[in-house]
């Protein structure tokens, strides 16, 4: 029972030197990093992120020069982190013809290392419903601020037409009432004049 299983370990390039994910996925216009891991002894080694579905023909898109500087191609960049033993490969502004299945390569004199990957890329249209949905409780919550406002232009126009004249007069009369009191000629002015008419009643008066 060893020799298929020798025979699938030959079969999967680098299936114990290199490593990465199954599966990785990005919204569409946005970017996705794949990492992938190798073991010591491949640090100047060329790596590189090529596409396609079968190994021995996919098309390298970016490839590093066995050094950590990053490397860029079309949208893609890869970078090379020699002392933690993984390269990273970033893809930008995915589109929908982005999906497909992808490598992380390592370049060796007899056979070439490789693990795929699967890129999935979803579409626009998800985010930009979970932002609709944000702009619309935004929009709903300044129209619900907006209709408190007359309410508060309603209680002004009374405050100030009806109810600071009422408060006037009512100062003014209590402020009358005090004057009227502290005056002494106020408080007789009324009996003078009832003592005149009574006068003036007795000597009209027949004997």
């Amino acid at each position: 029972m060893w020799l298929p299983s020798a025979l699938l370990l030959l079969i999967l390039p680098g299936c114990l030197s290199l490593r990465g994910p199954v599966s990785v996925w990005g919204r569409e216009w946005e970017s996705v990093s794949v990492q992938c891991h190798y073991d010591s002894g491949w640090e100047t080694h060329k790596k590189w992120w090529c596409r396609g579905a079968q190994w021995a023909s996919c098309r390298i898109l970016v490839q590093t020069q066995g050094s950590e500087r990053e490397e860029s191609g079309a949208r893609v960049s890869i970078t090379d982190d020699q002392r933690d033993h993984l390269f990273t490969v970033t893809m930008q502004e995915l589109r929908q013809d982005d999906a497909d299945t992808y490598w992380c390569g390592i370049e060796n004199p007899g056979a070439n290392l490789g693990t795929q990957i699967k890129v999935t890329v979803a579409p626009r249209e998800a985010a930009l419903t979970v932002v609709g949905s944000q702009v619309s409780r935004r929009t709903t919550t300044s129209r619900l601020a907006a209709s408190s406002c007359p309410h508060s232009r309603t209680h002004y126009v009374l405050l100030v037409f009806l109810k600071v004249p009422f408060l006037l007069g009512l100062v003014g009369a209590v402020l009358w009432l005090e004057e009227r009191q502290r005056d002494p000629a106020a408080q007789w002015e009324e009996p003078i004049y009832a003592n005149l008419s009574s006068e003036l009643l007795t000597k009209d008066a027949p004997v």
